[in-house]
């Protein structure tokens, strides 16, 4: 006979099956290592909100949810998410109009708003900057990795721009100065969940979003993790206030965890680990910024450190794009201030890296000497080493070429620059006009999509029947397959300038082949190399604008009475279809992830028609 468990019983085995969340309690190392690098906040639980996204696959990563758990919510974890995550801080001004708070709702422990180096502060030395909106909910370790997590849209803090503007402390959800509201919009929430993952199965190291919760009125609180959420601002704001000590121990903090993680081979003691900090640095960003090149991803890189990992990945999917075809003279619209463009990324990845180098000068020496000093320091010189080694692998790897096609290139004196040079006089090219404002910026559009020609040209090799040395695309075949949305009608007349650079293209191409074919013919090569080019240049790649305006659509959907399960199915089938990148290693919890069903499919292929519309867009 089987017994009938109580209702009380349920709710306790429940809340033993997601008890791994019961760690994620606001405590967290940093608040020990640099006792004055965050502003302690009492957060109290809202009770309230529906969880909107669940990253399942992160979450058993993680270690937080069993490995066979069902890939769909259920009751109790909805509820255990809610009471983990949506929390609200009691901030200043709570305290200074002693708002009625219960008690029972109070958690026990504070959770801390980090302090970090912000340009867009007037203080430049990051002594009012930081988390203006978000807390750090604790960490969670796993299998020999130790996870941050921290959620945004959890209350303005006395770090937020506008309550620096305002020189008083701010109500939550007030819209009088900005950047002051503290609050996240449900739509920010939902696209930064899509994107971060994209990124993630791209190769890219990124936070990932956790979960999303509804808190309704078009507001959320998103909960993001990532083995390391330290920004180099986190160090940066010490060594322009000269403070040595605090400097060190964020430092050290900052060694140790990367180091206990497996993510960095530091071995040296005392002063010395800082140079070999300082190599890591400068190969982490070297690599990551010759991703964000070659992928044409938007990170809006700069000196301070802020929109940026401490070990080189991306943070904060507000200002984050995934171009079409390269658009580097895109400029985002602060409303204050114009970001920096694709082309200027690398040169503010080395200026964070100068920084480091002055950094680690003044720890060892505790002389703060001039930023100028370092322009030439040998990290710089290595991540410039770095980023051209990865900047070329990364472009061949894009081509469609496995890593021993690749160092079979690479090691043809002048054949990869060669090539780099052909394509790119196409994929630099301008519409003829000027720079004109589009909607969040400035932009002088791309004139030639050279990730169609990626996708194509092997294919158009690979089912020519003609010996490979005959196998030649018309100029004119060619011309229309490159030519971009974006083209006005003088730009579509193909000129002898055109037609050389065509000739030239096909036949270094044809090289590259030859030579990543070694002892076998080129033809032996050719099935391989366009179904990987056709993978890494899909039309189904998510750019800025399809990004909007999907998002933009299920919102729509959602308010016309779209469940929350709905919503978690359609977005793990956008993410997946960016799954099995070539040699981009994923966890196994994505294998079943393309059993997940879309029961709304007439939305599913709005999205995926979205998507097409905008494959060539900022």
């Amino acid at each position: 006979m089987t017994m009938k468990l109580s209702g009380a019983r349920k709710r306790q085995e429940a809340s033993q099956f997601y008890s791994a969340f019961d760690q994620i309690d606001g405590q967290h190392p940093w608040m020990n290592a640099v006792k004055e690098g965050f502003v302690a906040y009492k957060v109290r639980e809202l009770g309230v909100g529906k969880v909107t996204y669940f990253n399942f696959i992160l979450a058993k990563e993680m270690g937080l949810i069993s490995p066979d758990h069902p890939h769909e919510m259920n009751e109790d974890l909805q509820q255990k998410l809610i009471k983990t995550f949506s929390l609200q801080i009691i901030n200043e001004y709570d305290e200074l109009t002693q708002r009625r708070i219960d008690p029972a709702t109070i958690r026990p422990n504070n959770y801390m708003a980090t302090r970090y180096l912000q340009l867009q502060h007037a203080n430049k030395q990051g002594k009012t900057s930081g988390d203006g909106r978000g807390i750090w909910n604790g960490t969670y370790s796993h299998r020999g990795t130790t996870w941050d997590v921290s959620s945004r849209g959890t209350g303005v803090t006395k770090l937020s721009p506008g309550s620096v503007e305002a020189q008083k402390p701010l109500k939550t959800g007030g819209t009088e100065f900005g950047y002051g509201c503290g609050l996240a919009e449900i739509d920010e929430l939902l696209g930064a969940a899509i994107l971060a993952e994209v990124m993630h199965l791209q190769g890219l190291r990124t936070e990932r979003v956790l979960c999303v919760i509804d808190l309704g009125k078009g507001y959320g609180i998103g909960v993001r993790a990532a083995p390391n959420l330290i920004r180099p601002a986190h160090l940066f704001l010490y060594l322009k206030q000269e403070r040595y000590a605090e400097l060190k121990a964020a430092t050290d903090y900052l060694i140790e965890r990367q180091v206990d993680n497996g993510q960095w081979n530091i071995k040296a003691r005392g002063l010395q680990k800082y140079d070999e900090l300082l190599s890591c640095v400068a190969n982490s960003f070297g690599e990551f910024t010759a991703a964000l090149d070659i992928d044409y991803i938007f990170a809006w890189l700069d000196w301070d450190g802020d929109n940026v990992l401490a070990d080189g990945g991306i943070i904060d999917y507000g200002s984050v794009r995934q171009f079409g075809i390269r658009h580097d003279k895109y400029r985002y619209d602060d409303v204050e201030r114009f970001s920096t463009n694709l082309n200027e990324q690398k040169q503010k990845a080395r200026l964070i890296v100068q920084v480091f180098a002055q950094l680690v000068d003044y720890l060892k020496t505790k002389n703060k000497k001039p930023l100028k000093d370092f322009a030439h320091h040998p990290a710089v010189v290595e991540f410039n080493e770095s980023f051209k080694e990865k900047r070329a692998d990364r472009m061949l790897y894009r081509v469609g070429f496995n890593q021993h096609q690749r160092e079979l290139i690479m090691s043809t004196p002048g054949l990869f620059e060669k090539f780099d040079k052909e394509f790119s006089f196409f994929e630099r090219a301008k519409v003829s006009g000027s720079t004109e404002k589009v909607a969040d910026g400035v932009n002088h559009a791309a004139l030639y999509n050279m990730r169609s020609f990626l996708h194509d040209y092997p294919a158009f090799l690979l089912e020519s029947a003609v010996p490979f040395e005959k196998r030649w695309m018309t100029e004119g075949q060619f011309f229309k397959t490159i030519l971009s949305s974006f083209a006005k009608s003088r730009d579509t007349r193909m000129g002898e300038k055109q037609r050389r650079h065509i000739e030239s293209m096909q036949k270094i191409y044809r090289e590259l082949v030859t030579v990543a074919a070694g002892r076998n013919k080129p033809e032996t090569i050719l099935a391989g190399l366009s179904q990987r080019a056709q993978k890494l240049n899909s039309d189904k790649r998510i750019t800025g604008n399809a990004l909007i305006e999907m998002v933009d659509q299920i919102i729509t959907e959602k308010k016309k009475g779209l469940p929350a399960e709905q919503i978690q199915k359609i977005v793990d089938r956008l993410v997946f279809e960016h799954n099995g990148m070539p040699e981009v290693a994923t966890s196994r919890f994505y294998k079943n992830l393309h059993q997940v069903p879309v029961v709304k499919m007439d939305l599913y292929a709005k999205l995926l028609s979205l998507v097409e519309e905008n494959k060539e867009s900022i």
